[in-house]
């Protein structure tokens, strides 16, 4: 019998399912995906939705308010009924389905209630120093790591034992790359925080009426429009505005990092503020291989014309040397791995 694989979804922002549809369509029908928001959304891909643990769903993650919170531990808040019901919901599914591996994309509570269960656990690795207590013991409890970025990305003060037991999968260049539009600059904003401000963008595209600006993802409606501005909203495929881009503009998310990568497109990138340094570690490794114009804040109007043409001045090949097998291989490998072990509990 041929056991499943569990990947494990976080629900802050959308760049986790992303990535875990790309792993899992190496083999949609031996992946599991188990996570909050995910019942119609699987694609091919089975899923497991699980109850929403906030605390206050309307106030976002990160507020924990238990005490006496284990140092093993980021996310452990008493009296939360959907947590509860969480765990009991993944445990059941793991006696149950008997999973050859869980993927946990991202969760230390989940990699350790995974590992406690009997089953092996592959850690997805987030940018960052993320040496704190509780991300060293996930790591140390897991099978392997696997990290979507390249190791020239890494953080300077990452172990070396973590490094040794990562698996890296850096974006690879997708094969329906053209060359774009010269004079189309494509903003894209993620889910995962506040909206980008309307009156910044309209500004900037102002300041460059030679220049035809798009915006994906949530942004306030601006005062005054200027017409080379057009604001799409939230779209699913974003792959495909980025290849009819000449300079796209964003943070430093995985997902807009490889999308940019994969597609050789000049980019200006804002590093968002994130735990553990994550948007900020990632946009350093950018700016020191030479593949991204890194900026600490969003400029001043006049300084865009000047942005755009260092973006467009970049050597190509600074971003090429990022590049990789892509998380697509990251499944075959994750099948491999599974199947491995399986055979070595039948010896």
């Amino acid at each position: 019998m041929t056991r499943p694989i569990g990947y494990y979804v976080h629900h802050q922002g959308e760049g986790h399912r992303q990535r875990a549809l790309q792993v899992a369509a190496a083999a949609p029908t031996r992946f599991v995906l188990l996570g909050t928001g995910l019942a119609g959304r699987g694609g091919e891909v089975a899923v497991l939705d699980l109850p929403d643990d906030r605390v206050d769903a309307a106030t976002g993650f990160g507020a924990d308010g238990g005490p006496n919170l284990p140092k093993a531990l980021h996310y452990a808040p008493y009296g939360v009924a959907g947590l509860r019901q969480r765990v009991g919901d993944l445990s059941t599914w793991i006696a149950t389905a008997a999973p050859a591996l869980v993927v946990v994309d991202v969760s230390v509570e989940v990699a350790l209630l995974a590992r406690l269960a009997s089953t092996p656990v592959v850690y997805v690795r987030l940018s960052g120093a993320r040496t704190d207590t509780a991300h060293l013991e996930a790591f140390r409890g897991a099978e392997a790591l696997l990290a979507p970025w390249h190791p020239r990305l890494e953080h300077p003060d990452t172990p070396d034992w973590v490094r040794a037991r990562t698996r890296y999968f850096a974006p690879s260049r997708r094969a329906e790359v053209g060359s774009g539009d010269h004079d189309a600059v494509l903003v894209v904003h993620g889910r995962g925080g506040a909206p980008i401000d309307g009156d910044r963008l309209a500004a900037a595209a102002s300041a460059t009426p030679n220049l035809q600006w798009t915006v994906i993802g949530p942004v306030t409606p601006p005062c005054h429009a200027p017409p080379n501005l057009v604001l799409k909203g939230w779209i699913e495929d974003v792959n495909s505005e980025i290849q009819k881009a000449g300079v796209v503009v964003g943070a430093a998310g995985d997902g807009l990092v490889d999308a940019v990568l994969g597609a050789d497109r000049p980019f200006v990138c804002l590093p968002e503020p994130r735990p553990y340094e994550e948007q900020a570690a990632k946009a350093a490794g950018l700016a020191q291989a030479g593949a991204a114009v890194v900026l600490a804040a969003w400029p001043e109007p006049k300084a865009w014309p000047g942005i755009i043409a260092s973006a467009r001045s970049l050597d190509p090949q600074a971003r090429h040397d990022l590049r990789g097998e892509g998380v697509e291989a990251a499944g075959r490998w994750l099948v491999e791995l599974a199947d491995r072990r399986r055979e070595d509990n039948d010896a």
